[in-house]
């Protein structure tokens, strides 16, 4: 019994550090359409103002705007051939964001090429 009671509480404690070590950041994916007009320079400097994010907000750590792979664009009615991940430092940084001079300037340059985007918002 009392091994078994060992066992439980070591598990406990095991399961309690696992949950406590999960990350608590958020990652902010977009997935992007960008307009038919929207020149390849006015794109690169959109997701270059992207890439820029984290020097510019403090809650944002990273930014991937590289997609290695984009499936079914060819079948979609909108399509959406960009993607822009943002990891946010936990899930208060993320709704601090928006509205936040960081993000208008940097709307300033994605909003008027944008054709339309879906945005999700994950973590553990």
């Amino acid at each position: 019994m009392k091994t078994l009671l060992t066992l439980v509480l070591a598990l406990g404690f095991i399961c309690t550090s696992a949950l406590a070590d999960a990350p608590k950041s958020v990652i902010h994916f977009i997935t992007v359409a960008f307009k038919a007009d929207a020149s390849p320079e006015k794109i690169k400097a959109a997701l270059d103002g992207a890439q820029k994010l984290p020097s510019e907000y403090k809650g944002i750590t990273r930014v991937w705007t590289k997609a290695l792979k984009v499936q079914n664009v060819e079948e979609a009615k909108v399509k959406k051939t960009h993607l822009i991940a943002i990891e946010f430092v936990d899930e208060a940084a993320l709704k601090a964001y928006t509205d936040s001079d960081a993000q208008k300037k940097w709307y300033e340059l994605y909003l008027p090429i944008r054709e339309q985007s879906t945005t999700y918002d994950v973590t553990n």
